[in-house]
């Protein structure tokens, strides 16, 4: 008898042991749940960022006219001090299509082409065993840049007169070639330039201008 009393006194001593264990294991595993929902949630409103401000330097890249250039216009443009217009209209579209609204876009203003953009996710984070998460969103913040696939190189006609050699006269036309003041006997606009795209040449025709995805890549980088 005193043998089975001591098993039942050992079992009630394991019982309140046993049940704690199981609640702490419950209160791990719904802890880990709530950080990867809210982990989950930032990864949501990081991606919405990224999709934003690439849709916004994409969308000034391709609304770029490269038929209002003149020669300098195309140095300026491919120098990097020349950029387009606004595209944070196409980072609210891209934005909401990723479960976020923006709360801040524009121009980085600090001679990059490109745009920052910030987000806040629609959904909260929900109900969790954490305090204050159900009101809770997150907030992620991206910039994407437009940059240059392509150099430039002026037509010899565009050359500023400081680049011309000691001795020429940038008054004087060859015989064979229109003054600089006229037009082409043709009515063909003159090439502004020629452009080297990793490695392969291109002379550029007024008529036929490249598209500008072709020209300029965008990217995400770092602020």
């Amino acid at each position: 008898m005193t043998g089975v009393r001591a098993r039942g006194r050992d079992a009630g001593q394991a019982s309140p042991l046993y049940v704690f264990m199981l609640v702490s294991l419950l209160f791990l595993a719904l802890a880990f749940f709530a950080v990867g929902q809210a982990g989950a949630t930032r990864n949501g409103a990081q991606s919405a960022a990224d999709a934003a401000a690439l849709a916004a330097a994409k969308e000034s890249r391709d609304r770029f006219d490269l038929g209002l250039l003149d020669g300098p216009g195309w140095e300026d443009l491919f120098g990097g001090e020349l950029t387009g217009e606004d595209g944070c209209a196409a980072a609210h579209t891209y934005a909401a299509a990723n479960g976020a609204s923006v709360s801040e876009c524009g121009a980085l203003g600090d001679g990059r082409w490109g745009f920052r953009v910030t987000v806040r996710s629609v959904k909260p984070v929900g109900d969790t065993i954490l305090p204050g998460t159900e009101g809770q969103h997150a907030s992620a913040t991206a910039t994407a840049v437009v940059l240059p696939r392509c150099s430039f190189e002026a037509a010899a006609d565009d050359v500023p007169d400081e680049e011309i050699p000691d001795g020429g006269n940038p008054d004087e036309s060859r015989d064979d070639e229109a003054p600089a003041d006229e037009a082409p006997t043709d009515g063909k606009k003159p090439s502004p330039g020629s452009l080297d795209c990793e490695g392969t040449k291109l002379d550029l025709d007024p008529l036929d201008l490249p598209d500008m995805s072709g020209l300029f890549e965008v990217r995400l980088t770092e602020d």
